[in-house]
């Protein structure tokens, strides 16, 4: 029931933009001296559709009834910019700028949850 109020369907999905964000940073940095590597990022969340946030069910095995047995992923873009000495689109200054920020939105988005479920939990309470 809790589940699908919008305050924890948003949260949800800026934690998983953020958590996917990082996991591009991290192929864009392993990769940082791979001749011709072309480097992906994330769009902005503001711009990411309600569906590509709100993810999918799963289906883990063949008999359940609902859901797609494939990982859904938010779309990536290929990163644009100047090139390195490596002959790639890499700069790690700023991969670590870009870390450091998606570890901010990740921790906005736990503090929001943290502090709707505070209101919940203070809404229901029998005091």
């Amino acid at each position: 029931m809790f589940e699908n109020l919008t305050i924890f369907q948003t949260s949800a999905a800026m934690a998983r933009y953020a958590g996917q964000t990082q996991a591009l940073i991290s192929q864009n940095v392993a990769n940082a001296d791979t001749p011709g590597y072309v480097g992906r990022e994330m769009p902005p969340f503001s711009t990411m559709q309600p569906a590509e946030m709100a993810g999918t069910q799963r289906a883990t095995r063949s008999g359940h009834l609902h859901g797609s047995t494939t990982v859904h992923e938010m779309a990536s873009v290929e990163m644009r910019g100047s090139e390195n000495p490596n002959e790639n689109t890499i700069s790690l200054e700023a991969e670590m700028l870009k870390a450091a920020d998606a570890k901010s939105d990740h921790d906005r988005a736990l503090a929001i949850y943290k502090s709707a479920l505070d209101v919940l939990r203070t809404a229901v309470s029998t005091r």
